[in-house]
Formats: structure tokens, C-alpha cells, sequence
């Protein structure tokens, strides 16, 4: 069974309220958590595309990828 619209739209609403009610603290430590599960993603998805990398090259491709995505957005 798929979600209805409705359904999507009332989870959302509620993800965006509890956000709002998290304090400065909460938020940035939410950020922080987000960014180190994001990593671990990137990193798996290296790992996938170069399977025989070692942890320090897919630490190193990750670090390549993480700047190559600060300076795009440096550009914008």
C-alpha cells in the first residue's frame, strides 16, 4: 500500500514542527548527526564503486568528493 499525499504532507508537517520546537543546541547537534550519516552513505557508495579500496583511499576519495561539493557551492 502507498502513502497518500495526505499522509506525506501531515509527516512532514510534523517533522517541521518538532524542528522547530528543538532548541539552538538540538538543531546543531541534529546537523552534526546528519552530516556523519551522510558520510557513512558517501562512503559506502566508494566503497561500491572502488571495491578494492582500502579504508584510507576511501577516506581519501570522500574527503575529494566533500571538497569538490564545497567548491560548488562556493560558486554559487
Amino acid at each position: 500500500m502507498e502513502p497518500t499525499k495526505k499522509l506525506i504532507d501531515e509527516l512532514y508537517r510534523e517533522r517541521v514542527e518538532a524542528a522547530r520546537r528543538m532548541s539552538p543546541e538540538d538543531k546543531l547537534l541534529a546537523g552534526a548527526r546528519l552530516f556523519d550519516l551522510t558520510s557513512k552513505i558517501m562512503a559506502d557508495g566508494v566503497r561500491g564503486q572502488f571495491p578494492d579500496a582500502d579504508e584510507h583511499r576511501v577516506q581519501e576519495i570522500l574527503r575529494q568528493r566533500l571538497d569538490l561539493i564545497r567548491r560548488r557551492e562556493d560558486n554559487q
